[in-house]
């Protein structure tokens, strides 16, 4: 039956109204109507010296809104909800709390443990999964209501044969709603399964020295743990789970030839290009190149100092690398094909982190003792513009809601 004209306008203005209910932190034109904006090119700043983050528009290349009460963001990292409607922030605190990013307001916190490391979202988008330091384990809380689901210590046998709780670090949502996870002091690697009715857990034993952050492949199917207490990193087939975890790269590592390590890098911005993988060399001024196809190291390309983040522009054509103290005032850029330092960049003191934007035309880092995030011309390497900001650590931008490990 065909819709009368009373009621298509009444059903515009019911959409309208929706739309405008809770517009983007309360912004208006110049006529006074509510600004419309949808979450696709906004993202968060982590302003750690504050507990604060900055909503920002990377369209617009601005501050929105600056947003407090995150608690601890001494070591915080960010997730979005399946809509990249909420951002999900992890603080250093055991502080999980979700930031409505069309209303710049806090609509759900909880502290859940004693200190964490960071987190993942499931693949539907039901569970928000948090890896804790303190007392360890892992907890899954229902992404809506912030109730918990699961509750699965990282218990394992010490040496002495008392039960302990490990430290959980490099935790990454895989396919088919589930996490995986790796055991600091257990030296283990755990799946935890929450597609049925029943979370379940499978444990691979013995995967390797003291595995202190790791990384999943865009496409869901291989985990990699790097190892602190040796050479070499431990890699698991998500897709031939029956292989067991494997050693990799004998080379990598913190090497005979190691130099002081100022602070770990960081495994989860690994840069994927073609069949290249590029990734940072623990006490050593490299960044390492491998096989993808069977993970054998391939070249080492020197930089000016010891890479903390890797990563890859989004056509993969460029590799961008910060570094640990004391050269962390700058940025060099690799060229994925010839393996050759093409640009330096100086964006301010203590860089920290570097995010694009979806397609790669820009690039956001943020310096900590700068108090200002600086946005790049990927090709150019033109500065754009400078925002400021409160010791600015983390950047992430709301493409990660729909992108698997991010």
């Amino acid at each position: 039956m065909p819709i009368s004209a009373s009621l298509k306008t009444l059903f515009a203005a019911a959409g309208l109204a929706l739309l405008t209910a809770t517009p983007a932190v309360a912004e208006t034109s110049g006529d006074d109507a509510p600004v419309l904006r949808g979450t696709g090119d906004l993202g968060v700043v982590i302003e750690r010296a504050t507990g604060s983050v900055a909503l920002v528009d990377t369209t617009e290349k601005s501050v929105l809104e600056h947003v407090d009460g995150f608690g601890d963001l001494s070591h915080a990292s960010v997730k979005f909800s399946r809509d990249a409607r909420h951002a999900f922030v992890f603080g250093r605190d055991g502080g999980l709390t979700r930031l409505d990013l069309l209303t710049g307001e806090i609509d759900g916190r909880i502290i859940q443990s004693g200190n964490s490391i960071g987190g993942a979202i499931s693949q539907d988008g039901r569970y928000v999964a948090v890896g804790n330091y303190e007392p360890g384990g892992v907890k899954v809380f229902d992404a809506e209501t912030l109730e918990l689901v699961a509750d699965v210590p990282a218990d394992y046998e010490t040496d002495e044969g008392e039960t302990a709780q490990a430290k959980v670090v490099g935790v990454v949502d895989a396919p088919g709603n589930r996490f995986v996870f790796s055991l600091f002091e257990a030296n283990q690697i755990w799946v935890l399964d929450m597609s049925g009715d029943e979370p379940e857990v499978t444990k691979y034993r013995d995967i390797g020295s003291q595995p202190y952050d790791a990384l999943i492949t865009a496409n869901g199917r291989y985990y990699i743990a790097g190892l602190f207490g040796e050479d070499g990193m431990a890699l698991l087939d998500l897709w031939h789970p029956e292989k067991g975890v494997q050693r990799i790269l004998p080379d990598y590592g913190r090497g005979e030839e190691r130099l002081p390590v100022y602070k770990m890098p960081h495994l989860e911005g690994w840069a994927m290009a073609g069949d290249q993988a590029f990734f940072p060399a623990v006490g050593r001024h490299e960044v390492l190149v491998a096989d993808t196809d069977d993970w054998s190291l391939t070249d080492r390309i020197e930089v000016q100092g010891q890479p903390i983040f890797v990563m890859s522009r989004p056509d993969e054509r460029q590799v961008w690398v910060t570094f640990a103290h004391p050269d962390n005032d700058a940025v060099q850029v690799i060229d994925s094909r010839t393996h050759e330092v093409i640009e330096t960049l100086s964006p301010g003191d203590s860089v920290l982190h570097k995010e694009f934007t979806p397609r790669g035309e820009h690039i956001w880092i943020s310096a900590r003792d700068s108090d200002t995030v600086t946005v790049y011309d990927t090709r150019t390497f033109e500065k754009l513009a400078t925002l400021e900001a409160e010791s600015p650590s983390g950047v992430f931008f709301t493409y990660r809601a729909h992108r698997i490990g991010l």
